[in-house]
């Protein structure tokens, strides 16, 4: 897909804020000088046994990047590719279940789209508001910043655990409790301090994300792997050979930009790039504010620091 953009000649468009040459969590098409749009779209198979939870982790992940760009939703169009030959029931639960997660979120659901599909696939294309001044961009990110990060890494090998039936009954409990919170109380939290970037951590793993972050931002990203929070079962699903095949492209992807400076185990390291579903929010903001800003969010954790750019833009320590 990088290839594939990098050939899409862009359209010029002064009111285009943020497009997809940054490779950021949404775009951001101004309206007016103090109002505009954020959007997004998100969808994937299901990750967990239960129709209502799934349908309810892919509204939150959904909806995680208008929150990784500082702003909040107000609309989605769902979409949804469903078997003809199921149980209708199991689709009503999956609507039903992001349907009340985007209640939650304040996030009206004005209708959407589905196909006959042999395999389920669930999302939204969500629509926010921000004003153009306070766009939280991946491109921000400043040497001397401090790194903060709001969730702990492992949903995806804790989700390859459950569909080999490995995985323990309350790692995976805890796992979809954290798919399940939604990044508002982060963005909303972030928001008070003088934050220079984010980005959440999804598909592309910490790592991978990381990466996207020191580009757009011509620096390097510092991570401290003894600091990353790891949910409990992550390591122990790793150990075990749960490894999707997720992690295995990100890490032939993005590795070649990553420095190496840990000496932690191979499991350990391989976590990094775990594609996450619904995950945290990686945050730039200076030094001075990193303490005050964890203290404020419950579960956030300073895993590193914004170093100028070196000869990789990732450096793992």
């Amino acid at each position: 897909m990088d290839r594939v953009l990098k050939a899409i000649p862009k359209i010029a468009n002064p009111n285009v804020l943020i497009g997809f040459d940054t490779a950021d969590d949404a775009g951001v098409y101004r309206l007016s000088d103090d109002l505009a749009l954020v959007q997004t779209v998100d969808f994937f198979t299901p990750i967990v046994d239960d129709p209502f939870t799934f349908g309810a982790i892919a509204a939150a992940n959904s909806l995680s990047d208008v929150y990784a760009m500082g702003g909040r939703p107000i609309s989605a169009l769902s979409i949804v590719a469903f078997p003809a030959d199921q149980d209708i029931d199991t689709l009503s639960e999956i609507m039903r279940g992001g349907h009340e997660k985007m209640r939650e979120a304040g996030c009206a659901v004005l209708g959407g789209h589905s196909v006959n599909d042999p395999e389920i696939k669930f999302g939204y294309a969500v629509t926010g508001l921000i004003h153009p001044g306070q766009i939280k961009a991946n491109a921000g990110a400043r040497p001397g910043d401090a790194l903060i990060f709001t969730k702990a890494v492992g949903t995806g090998v804790i989700g390859t655990a459950l569909k080999r039936g490995i995985a323990g009954e309350a790692a995976v409990q805890t796992a979809t409790d954290s798919m399940l919170r939604l990044n508002r109380a982060a963005c909303e939290t972030m928001l008070r301090f003088e934050v220079h970037g984010c980005t959440d951590v999804t598909g592309f793993g910490l790592i991978g994300h990381a990466r996207e972050m020191a580009l757009a931002s011509n620096v390097t990203l510092e991570i401290e792997v003894a600091r990353v929070p790891f949910l409990p079962g992550a390591l122990e699903a790793a150990a075990a050979g749960a490894i999707p095949g997720g992690l295995r492209n990100n890490k032939d992807f993005a590795s070649c930009d990553v420095e190496n400076a840990s000496s932690a185990h191979l499991n350990l390291l391989d976590l990094l790039y775990d594609p996450q579903t619904s995950g945290g929010l990686l945050i730039a903001l200076p030094d001075s504010d990193a303490q005050a800003l964890m203290t404020a969010l419950e579960g956030a954790v300073r895993i590193g620091r914004v170093v100028p750019r070196d000869n990789k833009p990732v450096r793992i320590v």
